[in-house]
């Protein structure tokens, strides 16, 4: 413990003490230039930029945007001749004459500056500013939903799904470039959730709250070193000064069921307080069929199973949130914020297993009926001190967070035994329960300060404290009452503590930008199943390092290298020792003894023009956490668990090119092939080395009928591939939408229709030696999607600020 504690205050001793250092710069006392930015009606300009540049060569100096009163200040200057510029969209530019400050005259105090409206005529020239479905960035992939025509009406799953190179599998693992281990964040926040849990809410998640969708493949020392596979960002939609203003949303849709969804957000801001909120109501009915056909082979008999399910699900959801931000004064601001949901939902299985010595010839047959119901619960509170320290940059941001999930699956199994060549079994009536409590508490602090005009560095802690309490209870009928089945009910408590540190600096050269960064984790864990009496402690400590490097080689010409390494805790649910069952030859099971994922990553990209962009990437990860389906020999069954194989490994190239074809005719287009491989030397028994080169294609287009109507097509593809011990089949499709806005553009309704030719199916087989399976799968995929929203009040509210939360890596782990 002592060594791990003093690496832990090294860390941050070094932390303060740099900050101390860099913080000695050569300043003017007491220097100050300051002023207020008023339009021709002498009406104050609120958030107007303002830049103080060296006389000498023009280089910029610092930085400022006016507050809600007009006024600006730009303090602690360095003596010198300068120059003021300020500006603001919509206005014209305007500048001062060259100015001195020195130690007879620290400071200048300028009247007012009086911004002209830029009233530039542009004759009959009509300039439409339509961004393209999917945008790439120096460091991020942007899918730009917002004006999508495609995604109306869809959920934030339907979505993500169409985002290039993210796919979701049957068991709602969500995988960028083929890898699972996705970190997924809402508004720079980590939900802290389960794959299964993460999916449920963007399940019940509107499109039409989604503003952008950002793929973030190698993330910096800043981001927890959770989520070997990248970080997914998806930011919800605010509003855009003083007022109210708000946006109504409702929207339908139909494929084999019927689906709803309606919302309402709210912002109100004066020079005081930003008062913002909104609340979704979605209700979705959804269907699912399913084939498995698999042979058992021993030495002396081959039993054929032939499984036939389908499932009908409905889901009812409520997401809602709301919050406060208080201007204590232009430099500081104190938040509270508020979100959560509470989902309900029922699901009704049944699933016939016919088994014999041939798929034509059966013996006998196991008929389940699983009814299911389920709740979830999920409240998270954030309060944000944030503090802009002086005009040079310098900020400090300080999260508490508190976040309480709770969750109950109850299902009800009704077994009825067929035997067609002698006397049935009687049947088997059985039940369990699931109810789950996990409570997140965590600080973070983050500070930042520019060391000069090319250099900034930053800095951080956090701390997170994370217990889960599942008590899973199976009981059987017999003789007219239920009884606990000691055999299968088990009780799994869960407690983490992870402390963190990190510090980034980041230095512009000429033509080239480097960001070194290092972050530093002590994980203490303990996985406790009371009813086995099973316990694992686990304590230690990671580096994670990270390199980002950008060189500008012409106008036109830019690249980038960076790497990073990072690591996947086990989530909460893949360690809870439980059985659930499909049916006596079917079930999943958890694994309390999984090790954490070590992952380093390698990234080199080329762009052109700012436009076209070229990446090769590499990753090798070791312990790698991998879904596995394995055969249970003894029962003659296949169930489903989580294991650490040896390694993965992942190389691929990835190109994104949007294509402009006329005035009215653009598109998008992102073309991933990669390699992604798994080798495990002793999995239960057998090697296993399996991998496979893919090719994912995704083309968006979009057409300009008129100013106020626009058309979209999406087409997607991707070949098949293998992932651990799954053979998984190629799939693809196509999705249509089309636009109108009304009511001089505060209305739009949207049209659509995903996957038009109903082609999206998955089939699965195993890459497992000894084992023979084949798994189809048809989710309801062809939906007719109508959407329609209204804007009121005034269109140009400051939004409510985004902050990243002290939620970001514990949440992502909560698991069903």
């Amino acid at each position: 413990m002592k060594i791990r504690y003093t690496a832990l205050t090294v860390t941050f001793l070094c932390f303060f003490l740099l900050t101390s250092i860099i913080q000695a710069q050569v300043k003017l006392p007491g220097s100050k230039v300051s002023g207020t930015i008023l339009d021709e009606e002498k009406k104050i300009l609120d958030f107007a930029t303002i830049s103080l540049l060296n006389a000498r060569d023009s280089s910029l100096i610092r930085t400022a945007v006016s507050g809600l009163d007009g006024k600006f200040i730009l303090q602690e200057l360095p003596a010198g001749d300068y120059i003021l510029f300020a500006s603001m969209v919509g206005f014209q530019k305007t500048g001062t004459k060259i100015f001195s400050l020195n130690e007879s005259s620290p400071v200048m105090n300028f009247p007012d500056f009086i911004l002209k409206k830029d009233n530039k005529m542009l004759g009959e020239v009509t300039v439409r500013a339509v961004k393209p479905f999917i945008e790439r960035k120096v460091d991020r992939l942007v899918v730009n939903v917002e004006n999508s025509s495609v995604s109306a009406g869809s959920t934030a799953l339907e979505v993500l799904q169409r985002a290039p190179g993210v796919t979701v599998d049957q068991n709602d693992n969500i995988a960028m470039q083929g890898k699972q281990g996705v970190l997924v964040m809402i508004d720079g926040k980590q939900t802290y959730m389960s794959n299964a849990d993460v999916a449920n809410l963007l399940r019940n998640m509107p499109s039409s709250q989604i503003e952008t969708i950002e793929l973030i493949t190698n993330p910096s020392a800043k981001y927890d070193a959770a989520g070997n596979s990248g970080i997914i960002n998806i930011k919800t939609k605010k509003s855009n000064s003083v007022g109210t203003n708000g946006t109504l949303t409702a929207g339908a849709g139909y494929g084999d069921n019927y689906r709803s969804n309606a919302g309402l957000t709210l912002n109100h801001r004066n020079k005081d307080i930003n008062l913002f909120g909104n609340y979704n109501f979605s209700s979705t009915d959804r269907a699912q069929n399913m084939i498995i056909n698999r042979e058992v082979s021993n030495s002396i008999t081959k039993t054929y199973f032939g499984q036939q399910g389908n499932s009908f699900r409905k889901n009812d959801s409520n997401n809602f949130k709301a919050g406060l931000d208080i201007f204590l004064n232009k430099s500081n601001t104190l938040g509270f914020l508020m979100n959560g949901y509470s989902n309900s939902g029922t699901e009704l299985y049944n699933n016939t297993t016919f088994i014999g010595r041939s798929f034509s010839q059966a013996d006998s047959s196991v008929i389940a009926i699983n009814d299911g119901r389920s709740q979830y619960r999920n409240m998270a509170y954030n309060l944000n001190y944030k503090s802009v320290l002086d005009t040079s940059g310098k900020e400090l941001s300080v999260d508490l967070d508190y976040s309480r999930f709770n969750a109950n699956e109850r299902t009800l199994y009704d077994n009825h035994f067929v035997n067609y060549i002698g006397p049935d079994r009687a049947p088997s009536l059985i039940k369990n329960s699931t109810p789950a409590l996990i409570n997140i508490k965590a600080l973070k602090i983050d500070y930042s300060m520019p060391l000069n005009k090319t250099m900034k560095f930053e800095a951080g802690l956090k701390s997170s404290i994370v217990k889960t309490d599942n008590d899973f209870r199976f009981e059987e009928f017999k003789t007219n009452n239920w009884e606990n089945d000691v055999r299968r009910s088990n009780q799994f408590v869960y407690d983490e503590n992870v402390n963190a540190a990190y510090t980034n600096l980041n230095k512009q050269f000429k033509s080239t930008t480097v960001q070194l960064g290092l972050r530093a984790e002590q994980t203490n864990s303990k996985g406790n199943s009371i009813t086995t009496s099973k316990l694992v402690e686990r304590s230690y400590i990671d580096i994670f390092p990270s390199v980002f490097i950008n060189q500008t080689l012409s106008k036109n010409h830019d690249m980038g290298l960076s790497y990073s390494r990072r690591i996947d805790r086990p989530s909460y649910d893949a360690l809870n020792p439980f059985i659930y069952f499909l049916d006596q030859y079917t079930y999943n099971q958890g694994n309390p003894f999984l090790n954490p994922q070590y992952t380093n990553n390698y990234e080199l990209s080329y762009n052109y023009k700012k436009t076209y962009n070229l990446t090769l990437n590499y990753s090798l990860t070791r312990d790698v956490i991998t879904e596995v389906l394995l055969p249970d020999t003894a029962k003659k069954a296949l169930f489903q668990t989580n294991e650490n194989l040896d390694k993965q490994i992942h190389y691929g190239v990835n190109l994104t090119a949007p294509v402009t074809l006329s005035k009215w005719w653009s598109s998008s287009n992102n073309i991933q092939l990669y390699y992604l491989g798994f080798r495990s030397p002793n999995l239960r028994g057998q090697e296993l080395n399996s991998g496979k080169v893919a090719l994912q294609l995704n083309s968006q287009h979009k057409f300009i009928i008129t100013s106020t109507l626009s058309a979209e097509l999406i087409a997607d593809y991707r070949s098949p591939f293998e992932y651990g011990t799954l053979k998984l089949s190629s799939q693809y499709g196509i999705d249509l939408g089309i636009s109108k806005s009304l009511l001089k553009k505060r209305a739009n309704i949207k049209l659509a229709l995903s996957d038009v030719f109903d082609t999206r199916d998955q089939t699965i087989t195993s890459a497992y030696t000894g084992l023979k399976y084949n798994l189809f799968q048809k989710n309801e995929t062809r939906i007719g999607r109508i959407s329609f929203s209204y804007r009121f009040g005034k269109s140009e509210i400051k939004p409510e600020r985004r902050r990243s939360t002290g939620l970001e890596d514990e949440q992502s782990r909560i698991k069903n």
